[in-house]
């Protein structure tokens, strides 16, 4: 059914109700972002359903979803706020906020400058990061993006490849002064391992040390990478980390550099919300980080701000 069939009268606070829902996919994270209760939410999509004559939105498993009718109406939706947003500005300025969830090692050294300079350009533009290692999982509540290590399968979702990245194995200089560095792979067996938590560890990409190190015991493991940093310059044994991390410091040397891990940062979130001005500005703004950074990332040169 088209939203210009019906003889009802529609009202375009509505439809921006329905544009808040179906680019989260939460009735709650959208009452925050327009600043009404829930029930308010509710209220207003019931009535925008009965002016339309259907469904704009049904419970899926990621939260809800709009249907045919709801994705036509989002349109019109996005077509009241960009007009909008043309009366009350003169210039493309972007503001709100943007929510993100991404692993640690991304967020502090390829989001948070990203963001700094768009900040610059956009001082009304606000973004929450989240760090964490984990799926991606649009089921989460108030995220507009995640960033996640290796290919997400998801529905209703579009993934974009963002750039690769290396892990290496790494060592203190003060760890190889007492242990003698490994010449081989048969000698990493004589020395404690420095990773992620095992049976806490989510994603399959970042699931490694096996592969090359099965007889590896471990030593400090955490589910943040920085703590694999500082584990690893406290000599606390081999960090299996990502190089542009550990290059960052002088007390670390690289061992067994035919250990190279390549692994790909992954950018997901629903069609919807990547038409919202302020969150493509920010996916731009981090794809062009990781272009320009791509040597740091892969290990092979330092990063060009330090």
């Amino acid at each position: 059914m088209s939203v210009t069939s019906t003889t009802t009268r529609l009202s375009p606070d509505d439809l921006l109700v329905l544009l808040a829902v179906g680019r989260t996919g939460r009735y709650v994270s959208a009452a925050e972002e327009l600043g009404i209760n829930h029930t308010t939410i509710s209220r207003r999509i019931a009535a925008l359903e009965q002016a339309l004559g259907g469904r704009v939105l049904i419970r899926g498993a990621s939260g809800w979803e709009l249907t045919d009718l709801g994705r036509e109406a989002l349109t019109a939706a996005e077509a009241i706020e960009s007009a909008v947003r043309s009366l009350t500005s003169d210039t493309p300025e972007l503001e709100g906020v943007v929510r993100m969830s991404a692993t640690d090692g991304f967020s502090a050294y390829v989001a948070a400058p990203a963001i700094a300079r768009m900040q610059r350009r956009h001082p009304g533009l606000s973004v929450e990061i989240v760090t964490a290692t984990r799926l991606a999982s649009l089921q989460r509540s108030g995220f507009d993006i995640e960033v996640v290590v290796g290919k997400p399968q998801l529905r209703r979702a579009r993934a974009i490849a963002l750039g690769d990245y290396t892990l290496g194995l790494y060592a203190s200089h003060g760890y190889l002064a007492d242990h003698p560095a490994p010449e081989a792979l048969e000698d990493l067996s004589r020395h404690p391992l420095v990773y992620f938590i095992d049976s806490m560890l989510q994603v399959d990409d970042l699931d490694l040390a096996p592969t090359f190190a099965p007889a590896m015991r471990e030593s400090i493991s955490s589910t943040n990478v920085f703590v694999h940093v500082e584990a690893t310059r406290a000599a606390a044994g081999l960090g299996l980390l990502p190089c542009f991390m550990a290059d960052r410091h002088t007390d670390l040397a690289r061992v067994l550099p035919e250990i190279s891990v390549r692994l790909t940062y992954w950018l997901v979130a629903r069609p919807e919300t990547l038409r919202r001005p302020e969150v493509a500005a920010l996916v731009e703004a981090l794809r062009e980080q990781v272009d320009t950074h791509r040597d740091m990332l892969m290990g092979s040169a330092t990063s060009p701000d330090h």
